[in-house]
């Protein structure tokens, strides 16, 4: 049984799905480079896809991509870089990443939906508004109310109506039955969730800052137009800050010497749906941390075969299970990793199974040479001059830093010995 928040609930609730599951997730907004903040939700969506890939479910994802406003060869040059940056997190593709400026038909047929039900109505311009009123169980998401006291709008019948299309001139535009023009913010997502997933979705995945309106407002277009409740499960990450601003884009974190991955674990040490306030030391540590337990992955891979550990991992998965529940899932890893009484080839055969879920590539530096991480060479050289002072403090000191870079040092009567 896999439980997950449920954000229109409240409620931590099982997630029902029989042999597949559809899965929604609000994509990159391509007006701005994407930064290590937007990434917290793909990662999110790749936990349910792999915790549910687990227990033979085939998940079916689609992620579209909010491109209007934006020069083509600049939205795709966009796009393409939040592919990789997810990619270099571990997160698998999507089967469909439809991108809204490319998708006229699809948008076009939801708003006209919209107006034959009595759920839209067009203005005098060419406008398109939803009739916000039509839609009683609007705020049951998000809790948050129409706007009343939105700025006069001669063209609306309510202040808190909003705009599913506009008129617009220009190549960019689009030909519909109402004019030429540009569908409005938030219709995008629900003509490709329901182009490409059907009226019947599984889980819907995003950031909470699009909670409200966008999310809600998608909940309304889509539930209009399908009559009936499109969404079962809506899933949210929470905000991520970096010392209080705003995150740098992932190319920053590679160009500091960390391993992108880094950014992966500092997300698993946090509940997925809490803010998280990043720092360059919490990254570092993260860093650590995987370089670590690659290393004593490629040390245990040399011993002797033995059956995996099967308690830690049950409770491991216990611990993915419930709300994702990652930072609990780690301090099971860590008994793991300090446990003696637990055979190498166990350890190794466990920490394997578990990053299926973790995606962390704990198994990357099996079979190859042993090579310092950043910053290493220069600890044990001070280490060994600790050493030869008789400095015990700053010798076990600086054993601890080179530990939390994954460097394991041991004393020999030959010197310092690392692996």
């Amino acid at each position: 049984m896999v439980r997950i928040h449920n954000t229109r609930s409240g409620r931590i609730e099982e997630i029902a799905a029989g042999q597949a599951l559809r899965m929604y997730a609000c994509g990159p907004d391509v007006r701005l480079r994407a930064h290590v903040g937007d990434l917290r939700a793909s990662v999110l969506s790749d936990l349910i896809r792999r915790l549910l890939e687990r227990r033979r479910v085939r998940v079916v994802a689609c992620q579209g991509v909010s491109d209007l406003g934006v020069p083509p060869e600049l939205a795709r040059e966009r796009a393409e870089a939040f592919a990789a940056d997810a990619a270099a997190l571990n997160v698998r593709p999507p089967e469909y990443a439809p991108r809204v400026g490319e998708s006229a038909e699809p948008v076009i047929g939801l708003i006209a939906a919209l107006l034959e039900k009595g759920h839209a109505y067009a203005a005098a311009d060419g406008s398109v508004f939803f009739d916000v009123r039509a839609f009683p169980a609007y705020g049951e998401l998000s809790g948050g109310k129409p706007d009343e006291h939105a700025l006069a709008d001669e063209r609306k019948r309510f202040p808190g109506d909003w705009a599913l299309w506009e008129p617009a001139g220009g190549e960019a535009a689009w030909q519909a039955p109402w004019g030429r023009g540009l569908p409005g913010p938030h219709v995008g997502c629900s003509a490709l969730s329901l182009r490409f997933l059907g009226a019947r979705i599984d889980v819907h995945t995003g950031g909470g800052d699009l909670l409200f309106p966008h999310h809600e407002n998608v909940r309304a277009q889509s539930d209009a137009a399908a009559g009936h409740e499109v969404t079962r499960h809506w899933a949210h990450a929470g905000p991520v800050l970096f010392g209080g601003s705003a995150s740098p884009p992932l190319s920053e974190v590679t160009e500091a010497g960390l391993d992108p991955l880094a950014v992966r674990m500092a997300f698993l040490q946090r509940r997925y749906r809490e803010p998280l306030d990043l720092t360059w030391d919490a990254l570092r540590a993260a860093d650590g941390l995987v370089r670590r337990w690659r290393a004593r992955v490629a040390e245990w891979s040399e011993s002797v075969s033995a059956p995996m550990a099967t308690a830690y991992a049950e409770r491991a998965e216990s611990a993915f299970a419930d709300d994702l529940d990652t930072p609990a899932a780690l301090r099971v890893l860590r008994e793991l990793e300090l446990d003696a009484s637990v055979a190498p080839g166990a350890k190794f055969e466990t920490f394997l199974h578990l990053d299926s879920l973790l995606g962390l590539d704990l198994s990357s530096d099996i079979g190859k040479p042993h090579v310092l991480p950043p910053g290493a060479g220069e600890l044990l050289a001070a280490r060994e001059r600790a050493k030869e002072a008789g400095d015990a403090a700053a010798a076990d000191r600086l054993r601890a830093e080179l530990a939390d870079l994954g460097v394991r040092v041991t004393d020999a009567p030959e010197g310092q010995i690392w692996t």
